[in-house]
């Protein structure tokens, strides 16, 4: 069945659901369709909302969507409003993923879509290894996916494939160029540290808060030493500095953390990196404790740098924005990962993964705009709500 754009604005069903403009519908509706109009039964936006519909309501793989389908032909017959009312198999489900869908198309528009709404003050910017597009005997491993995801509203801004790991370096002024970074603290792993990608953030009006590893050895040593402890020598006094320090404890699951930063500007004058406001020293101090008594302890040191200047960044903040970080792994990795079982699938033919990828990304931001905080839960709630689902599908994301 065809649709035309005017669908997008008139009602389709009794409760009053809207195919609005801005909706993801609205967005999957301007995908390119490469197929022939001959033998084609149903459309891309139409398919692609069947797995969408699917995969809120927890189905992951095209062989438990088919089944999803079929069970709830009559409410999707009707809502979609299709002239051929039997559902599609799991063949025409993998045939639309690998050979039908753009996958660097779809990446734009779900990045697109996910950069209008409400926004965080953290982008994290990572990449996560797409294993279930692994070929059997593959020696060169599975393919990467870099990510500019939002934490604290669980959307990824920007999805670009990479290939190998180590080309993480050069996709990422690609990944930043595709989102508005105006007045955001953009964090990323020790890899990403490069004078050419702190400048472009602060082309883009954003700011960086960085690792600095070996990789840097140069401003690694500088930032060691600078808080190295000091033995001054008999008759010399103690040389002064101009060290702010913050820390904080948190506790639960049979552990105890301990991060303390320290904080200079003491480098911004001769550093010739660009717009070094501070520089940092974090210490982890980690203890497991097991009926009462403490049986681990483990002690990590990072040192780091930041274009926010201690008038925009306190060592308390710093260290917020620091841990802000890791939510790309818990928000969005391990969602992926677990949740949507994105390494277990096998999605080894053609874009299949890539599109897959980008489908859970969407996923993912539309369980946060539902209020939702727990991934697993919002599917459980939307596998016996599909109108609930349905019309997340065809509100606007700005809307609330």
């Amino acid at each position: 069945m065809e649709y035309s754009t005017e669908r997008f604005v008139r009602e389709i069903t009794a409760e009053g659901v809207e195919f609005n403009g801005g909706s993801v519908y609205a967005e999957l509706c301007k995908l390119t369709d490469v197929r022939k109009a001959k033998g084609k039964r149903y459309s891309l936006e139409g398919l692609l909302t069947i797995i969408l519909l699917a995969k809120l309501s927890g189905e992951d793989t095209p062989y438990a969507m088919a089944d999803w389908a079929k069970n709830h032909q009559e409410p999707l017959v009707e809502r979609l409003e299709l002239k051929w009312p039997k559902m599609p198999s799991h063949h025409t489900l993998r045939r639309i993923l690998a050979q039908v869908v753009d996958a660097e198309e779809l990446e734009r528009l779900v990045g697109k879509y996910n950069q209008s709404g409400d926004h965080g003050e953290v982008y994290a910017l990572d990449g996560k290894a797409a294993r279930g597009t692994r070929k059997k005997d593959d020696e060169e491993g599975p393919e990467y996916l870099l990510s500019l995801f939002d934490v604290q509203q669980a959307k990824v801004l920007s999805q670009v494939s990479v290939g190998r790991k180590e080309n993480e370096i050069v996709r990422a002024p690609e990944a930043l160029k595709m989102a508005a970074i105006t007045g955001k603290v953009v964090t990323a792993d020790a890899m990403h540290t490069q004078k050419r990608l702190s400048a472009q953030i602060l082309e883009q009006g954003g700011n960086y808060v960085f690792p600095v590893k070996e990789n840097q050895l140069q401003l690694y040593q500088s930032i060691q030493q600078l808080f190295a402890p000091e033995y001054p020598k008999p008759g010399f006094g103690k040389i002064r500095t101009d060290f702010l320090t913050a820390q904080k404890v948190s506790k639960g699951h049979g552990r105890l953390e301990i991060r303390t930063i320290t904080t200079s500007e003491m480098l911004n004058s001769y550093s010739t990196w660009p717009g070094l406001g501070q520089v940092y020293r974090l210490d982890r101090q980690f203890h497991w404790w097991r009926s009462g008594r403490c049986y681990h302890r483990s002690h990590e040191v990072e040192y780091g740098i930041t274009s926010l200047s201690r008038t925009q960044a306190t060592p308390l903040r710093l260290l917020h924005l620091r841990r802000l970080h890791w939510g790309i792994e818990t928000g969005l990795h391990y969602r992926r990962d677990v949740t949507f079982q994105e390494d277990a699938t096998r999605m080894t033919i053609a874009n299949t993964g890539k599109v897959m990828a980008s489908l859970n990304n969407l996923v993912i931001a539309l369980i946060r705009q539902a209020k939702f905080q727990n991934a697993a839960q919002a599917r459980r709630h939307f596998a016996g709500h599909l109108a609930a689902a349905f019309s997340l599908l065809t509100t606007p994301f700005s809307q609330p």
